[in-house]
């Protein structure tokens, strides 16, 4: 079967897709290797350490998000548990919540959508 947009088959596409996840790994190994060299096997957050197989859970973050910003000198990453991580790249968005009206926040994108944000406004409304 062929995509009628690229007239790729099937095939051609699992092999481009596979591809990309090569490089995507490729390019994640370099930078994590030189950054477990460079820095202590220990989470910047919350300060856990990782030795032996437990330092699989350390990934690398990009200080300022661009995945393409590598320096050698380390200096846009720090370690992160994936527990951490996975934290700072959703706390922009719980902040947003925070910060915003619920006028405004019905009008944003699902992203940002809570559908529980004024649940305790309702509940507390006399019947």
């Amino acid at each position: 079967m062929t995509d009628s947009k690229n007239n790729l088959t099937n095939e051609q596409c699992d092999r481009l897709v596979a591809e990309m996840r090569r490089e995507q790994q490729e390019r994640l190994a370099g930078y994590r290797e030189q950054a477990l060299k460079i820095f202590s096997p220990v989470c910047a957050r919350c300060g856990r350490e990782f030795e032996g197989k437990k330092r699989r859970e350390l990934t690398v973050h990009h200080i300022d998000h661009n995945h393409d910003n590598n320096p050698p000198d380390g200096s846009n990453w720090e370690l992160l548990c994936i527990y951490c991580h996975d934290h700072e790249h959703t706390r922009g968005v719980q902040e947003a919540r925070c910060e915003e009206a619920p006028s405004a926040q019905s009008s944003r994108p699902s992203l940002a959508h809570s559908p529980f944000a004024a649940l305790a406004d309702r509940l507390k409304r006399p019947k």
